[in-house]
């Protein structure tokens, strides 16, 4: 009886544990993200208090200067058209890049011919293919998110052709077995399979397109928060550089944790999880 008594109520208080720690599980992960960031500030307040300068503004005074440009309506005006241009740029990047990396991965006639095409573009400065497009195509939306696209295309390739290179050609004689069409093929043989290399491309273009897309802004167009960066540039004022700068960081951390990162666990809802 005292046997099976435990047995009894040995699992059912694992579970009650469990399900009590559960919630204050998932709050850690939030908790030391925000501690961390708390401390930073405090770090960063010290410091500019340490050391008073127009060069370096506390963290008081950069939000002073978030607030008065979000009131006046400036701040949204220029993050939504620099997220325009993201947006445009990664989508273009995405498809153009996914398209090429795995025909090259797929054939390697190709791939030989084109590989050094692919480390051409790769090594080309940013600076140059933005001002180039600038002086080929003039200043226009066209030639920045034009720019700051092919910029991300070999990097795209690159992923994707590995990718494509790894694919299990059992699942291809599989598909031909079950005589699957073509979107049947992309959808349940190619993607899945391809999923890891799409995500580390997302992940990295999401990071490096941004950047890009501010030195285009910086260098040919009239709005955005790079143009706004340059702007301040010009007036010594760090802390609206600052402000503009935080303030684009926060909405991309922002995409990344309420967007990207749920797409990825969607799409790997299939995968085994750890138990």
């Amino acid at each position: 009886m005292i046997a099976r008594d435990a047995g009894d109520h040995t699992p059912g208080g694992t579970a009650n544990i469990s399900s009590r720690s559960g919630p204050a599980a998932a709050l850690i992960p939030a908790l030391t993200v925000t501690i961390s960031l708390l401390g930073l500030c405090v770090l960063w307040g010290l410091t500019a208090n340490a050391w008073p300068s127009r060069a370096f503004p506390g963290p008081g005074q950069v939000w002073q200067v978030l607030l008065r440009e979000a009131a006046s309506g400036d701040l949204f005006y220029h993050l939504g058209a620099t997220l325009g241009r993201v947006a445009a740029a990664y989508v273009i990047a995405m498809i153009v890049g996914s398209v090429i990396g795995i025909l090259l991965g797929s054939y390697r006639g190709a791939d030989r011919f084109f590989n050094p095409w692919v480390i051409l573009f790769l090594n080309i400065p940013a600076l140059v293919i933005i001002v180039l497009a600038y002086i080929w195509f003039g200043l226009n939306e066209v030639a920045a998110i034009g720019a700051v696209a092919v910029n991300k295309i070999p990097n795209v390739v690159v992923t994707m052709r590995e990718g494509a290179r790894a694919l299990d050609p059992s699942y291809a004689e599989m598909a031909a077995v079950y005589r699957f069409g073509p979107l049947d093929r992309v959808r349940h043989i190619l993607l899945p399979q391809l999923q890891p290399y799409l995500a580390a491309a997302s992940r990295s273009g999401i990071a490096l397109i941004w950047k890009i897309v501010l030195v285009a802004e910086l260098l040919g167009r009239s709005n955005g928060v790079g143009f706004q960066i340059y702007l301040y540039f010009q007036l010594f004022d760090v802390a609206a550089i600052l402000a503009y700068t935080l303030a684009f960081v926060a909405v991309m951390l922002v995409v990344e944790l309420l967007l990207v990162q749920p797409l990825e666990r969607h799409a790997t809802r299939w995968r085994r999880r750890p138990a």
